[in-house]
């Protein structure tokens, strides 16, 4: 704890010096005001889209390509939100059956990725095994290889799963297993780096105690854990939510399709068929639940993302 304490007191002090904040690294007025100013700015170029977007989205003249920016445009209304939520596309598809494809499958993704990658990194974490450095270097070798380059694989190797007229790779639970099969190598290595800084120690000590060695996996492991789990979970469900390359190469039956894809059919053959406002409010509509998860997660995947910035 003096450690930590020593070293953010170092930081607050060189942070001062650099800034030329005087005691008790308390900043000039001036470069107060200015870094707020940067502050803002930032914020405005990060939701300047969002609400040019949003602004689009209610203005009720069905343009087909923006040309200006209106806050409120005349006549605002959220008629097109009302449309894509009755029906996006010319599919007989609801907007809730589309995002309960792409919640199952998001959900799917980050979970499974997260279980089978915690275990994985477990094993090359804490075990020593004929192999090990050889697999972990396998591991590394799929993720630095696009996830688009194994489609024609997984496509060919799914479509052989058939039965009693069932067809795995025309299926959501194949798109899953695809998506899962890209995103485990980034969670057990990301995984692995992560249970490396949780000391031994901990697990001996509960060993000493009387717990085996999978009690201490769940009851010790996987609490302290939980930021680096947080932080893969999100990104494997982001992987599962925003995913469109597979599940249209895949998927044939409207019934499985998923938000993105249908985003996609709005589009249609020529840009001008959809107006702008039902794209947008679609857009919307799908980013919605990826910020609700990450303000729940918040928490964990800041302090997993900042986690060994500060040794002590």
């Amino acid at each position: 704890m003096t450690t930590v304490s020593n070293t953010r007191q170092s930081a607050s002090r060189r942070f001062a010096r650099i800034f030329g904040g005087g005691s008790g690294g308390k900043l000039p007025l001036g470069r107060q005001l200015l870094l707020q100013a940067l502050c803002l700015f930032i914020a405005f170029t990060v939701l300047f889209p969002v609400m040019w977007i949003f602004s689009l989205s209610i203005d009720p003249r069905n343009i087909s390509r923006p040309t200006e920016l209106t806050l409120i445009p005349p006549g605002a209304s959220f008629d097109a939100y009302q449309d894509v939520l009755r029906q996006p596309t010319s599919n007989p598809v609801s907007f809730w059956r589309l995002a309960l494809n792409s919640l199952l499958l998001a959900t799917g993704v980050g979970f499974v990725s997260v279980m089978v990658g915690v275990s994985a990194a477990y094993a090359f974490s804490r075990l020593r095994f004929v192999g090990r450095e050889t697999l972990m270097l396998g591991v590394l070798g799929v993720l630095m290889l696009p996830a688009i380059a194994a489609l024609p694989a997984l496509f060919v190797l799914l479509n052989q799963v058939q039965f009693a007229g069932f067809n795995l790779r025309n299926s959501l639970i194949g798109v899953g297993m695809a998506l899962v099969s890209g995103a485990l190598p980034f969670a057990i290595w990301n995984l692995k780096g992560y249970l490396d800084t949780i000391p031994k120690d901990l697990e001996e000590s509960a060993t000493i105690d009387g717990a085996s060695r999978n009690q201490a996996f769940f009851l010790v492991i996987l609490p302290l854990a939980t930021p680096a789990l947080a932080v893969t979970g999100f990104l494997g469900f982001i992987a599962g939510w925003t995913e469109f390359a597979t599940s249209w190469q895949f998927l044939t039956d409207p019934q499985d399709f998923t938000l993105i894809m249908a985003l996609y059919n709005m589009i249609g053959q020529f840009a001008g068929q959809t107006p702008w406002s039902r794209l947008s409010a679609m857009a919307l509509l799908i980013a919605l639940p990826v910020s609700v998860v990450y303000l729940f997660l918040q928490r964990y995947i800041t302090s997993g993302l900042t986690i060994g910035g500060v040794k002590g």
